[in-house]
């Protein structure tokens, strides 16, 4: 069956690296993700989405995510219910995350150097002629 959720948002905090007892790599996060609309007043609502991330996937949003990123997950929504100190039963819903991706570039405070670095048009740049022998199409 298909169960299937993509989610577009900014991560509310810096996702922190957690091992199982078996040490597994754990991580989980929430993203803020606006909806397309907005209220009456002008306030746009906004969807908090519990994610969990395992192995692989945990790692590499550890080490290159941090709060206020804009990321896309894609995973499988899963229920699971647990039990407080106080033998209160909850049940809470949750992003297993399989695939992520980067949505914005990294924040830089050296603005020239993002300049510096940046490789000039015309350096690149080379002329066709009209000789259409060489088109590989």
């Amino acid at each position: 069956m298909l169960n299937e959720q993509i989610t577009m948002g900014r991560l509310t905090a810096t996702p922190e690296l957690k091992r199982t007892a078996s040490g597994i790599p754990v991580t989980s996060f929430t993203i803020a993700s606006d909806e397309d609309r907005k209220r009456e007043d002008g306030t746009v609502p906004t969807d908090f989405v519990d994610c969990v991330a395992w192995r692989g996937t945990a790692e590499f949003i550890c080490k290159y995510m941090t709060k206020g990123r804009l990321i896309v997950v894609k995973g499988r929504p899963k229920a699971r219910k647990y039990k407080d100190k106080n033998d209160v039963t909850h049940k809470v819903v949750e992003l297993v995350v399989q695939d992520v991706y980067f949505c914005d570039s990294k924040r830089s405070d050296d603005a020239s150097t993002q300049q510096q670095a940046a490789p000039s048009a015309a350096e690149d740049f080379a002329e066709l002629t009209d000789d259409d022998s060489e088109l590989p199409f």
